[in-house]
């Protein structure tokens, strides 16, 4: 390392000791220029915490910034300590220049722990878009949306008096989520019928894991059947998901209900590395390693299987696609490294690394790199990818969200399955 760079991690080390102190408060510390505009903050427990070196690092710089944003900025009512304050942590933990190191206020982490949940608070309803409009793709059973009417095939045609037209599912989601108890009021269009509907929002859950039974689009009668497990992501109740639906799964093997299965992990966005070798183990030997862990401490680690599977045996393919990425990579990379399943789909993210979540002062949290994770094969799949051994593309029309008519990668799968 050269001795520019040492000088910036140490100016780096230095503000987050300085920021990340246990109570920055603003109340009594006086600006440079601070006699001008009578305002004054205090910064308590400026010092590092025991055990860290002292660094020399002379805070004025910050200070000076600090005071001319609130003397110059035209807008003073965004001139939010709070605000700023965060901001400048952000800052902090930004110029690592990693994506996946960032730091959470106190709301985001919050946020966050209840996504790994399964949890949120809304209507309960699957968004799409389909012909360039926000359309309901279905309500979720016993979910204030469907209490209030909704169906599948509306189109979302105003969201609290605006209109929709434009929207990207992710502006439409955010503005229909809020707080349990609040309302919002939306204008559907079913097919040549407007009229409106006021829900109140709740907490939703939403499974991990699901079960479904498909054929072939062209099978008429006596059409064998697949189990098509569709896992979401790798948050906290997973594994429990998992158990029931395996049960399920290998009960209708046994009965010769089923030719095989389906993993779908696509647009599976990743979640917990434990996760991923629990479902692992399911289709692999004991003992087999399923992922590496290289860290840069030098402290490395083996995950392999540790239980007996119950579905060793049975034929299966997995789906994957450019969103599925972390946790589902390592899961579809293992069953393929050792032959145990087909890749049907699309190149998959190709994330590599390992992250672990903190929890910082006044709730706020802090998801930093701490390793790297390699495949069996010896692969390290990060910004590269896993591609999949048969490669199908679901083409859309722009605007248009997949249906299972237009699904062309979980037909190819059910078509191999039952040959």
């Amino acid at each position: 390392m050269n001795k520019g760079k040492a000088t910036n991690w140490l100016l780096i080390i230095s503000l987050a000791i300085f920021l990340f102190g246990s109570g920055f408060k603003l109340g009594e510390y006086k600006a440079l220029d601070g006699s001008k505009r009578g305002v004054s903050y205090s910064v308590s427990n400026a010092t590092e915490p025991a055990g860290m070196k002292s660094k020399n690092l002379n805070f004025g710089l910050f200070w000076e910034t600090w005071d001319k944003v609130e003397q110059k900025f035209i807008d003073k009512k965004k001139v939010d300590p709070q605000k700023m304050y965060y901001g400048a942590i952000k800052g902090l933990v930004a110029s690592l220049d990693d994506p996946y190191t960032f730091f959470l206020t106190p709301d985001e982490n919050k946020e966050s722990k209840a996504d790994l949940e399964g949890k949120f608070e809304g209507i309960g309803a699957q968004l799409g878009l389909k012909n360039g409009r926000i359309v309901i793709v279905a309500p979720l059973k016993k979910s204030p949306a469907e209490k209030a009417g909704v169906r599948a095939g509306d189109y979302i045609v105003e969201i609290n008096g605006q209109n929709t037209k434009g929207f990207t599912l992710t502006q439409a989601v955010t503005k229909i989520r809020g707080k349990k108890g609040t309302q919002v009021k939306l204008k559907l269009l079913r097919e040549t019928k407007e009229f409106d509907v006021t829900i109140t929002r709740e907490q939703i859950l939403v499974n991990s894991v699901e079960l479904t039974k498909e054929k072939r689009k062209d099978c008429k009668s006596n059409c064998p059947q697949i189990d098509v497990i569709k896992v979401n992501q790798f948050g906290e109740n997973t594994n429990e998901e998992w158990n029931r639906t395996i049960d399920q799964v290998k009960k209708d093997w046994d009965q010769r209900k089923i030719q095989g299965i389906v993993l779908d992990l696509r647009d599976n966005p990743g979640g917990f590395l434990e996760s991923a070798v629990y479902l692992a183990s399911e289709f692999l030997p004991t003992g087999r390693l399923v992922v590496k862990q290289e860290s840069t401490t030098g402290i490395d680690r083996d995950y392999a299987v540790s239980r007996t599977g119950k579905l060793q045996d049975i034929p299966m393919i997995v789906l994957i696609n450019k969103g599925s990425a972390s946790a589902s990579e390592i899961l579809a990379g293992a069953l393929r490294d050792y032959r145990r399943a087909s890749l049907i789909g699309e190149k998959s993210f190709g994330k590599g690394s390992v992250q672990e979540a903190l929890d910082l002062s006044d709730g706020a949290g802090l998801h930093v790199t701490i390793a790297k994770w390699i495949l069996p094969n010896g692969d390290w799949i990060n910004g590269k990818g896993i591609e999949p051994e048969v490669k199908v593309e679901n083409k859309l029309k722009e605007g248009n969200t997949i249906t299972r008519d237009d699904d062309q990668q979980l037909e190819t799968a059910i078509q191999k399955l039952v040959k």
